[in-house]
């Protein structure tokens, strides 16, 4: 296989875990709980290891994306850091692009909890978290 896509693969689980540990934390922190896993099995009327299943297919499928493509954009920048934090804010604005759209097909999004505005600092910290382990896995690949 070829090494960058292995190692966009590995930097995808890599990013999703760490990005996940951060949102099960975060309610300790005073932020609404969030659950992408459950938000995902519930829209799609799937049991909970679905949603584990899709919530990781869908980082490897960000990181390839970065690996293949997101890099390209930023080759300028030179900090792997700063690239991961431009990129997780590209994920982050995209992702909630992607949910709208999947609400809207498939009739609509679970109920939120909590407050908006903390849930999308939340969401932006983590998908942040996610673009910088990515970053940082892929590397020069």
């Amino acid at each position: 296989m070829n090494p960058k896509l292995l190692k966009a693969i590995v930097a995808g689980v890599a990013g999703t875990a760490v990005m996940t540990l951060v949102m099960m934390i975060a309610p300790m922190m005073g932020m609404p709980k969030m659950n992408p896993p459950a938000m995902l099995s519930m829209m799609m009327g799937m049991p909970i290891a679905i949603g584990w299943i899709m919530h990781f297919m869908i980082g490897i499928v960000f990181a390839l994306a970065y690996a293949l493509l997101f890099m390209k954009v930023v080759r300028k920048v030179n900090s792997p850091v700063l690239k991961g934090v431009l990129f997780g804010l590209a994920a982050f604005v995209f992702a909630q692009m992607a949910m709208g759209a999947m609400g809207a097909i498939l009739g609509g999004m679970p109920p939120m909890e909590g407050s908006m505005m903390l849930m999308a600092i939340g969401g932006i910290v983590g998908h942040v978290v996610f673009g910088i382990v990515v970053a940082l896995v892929v590397k020069d690949a």
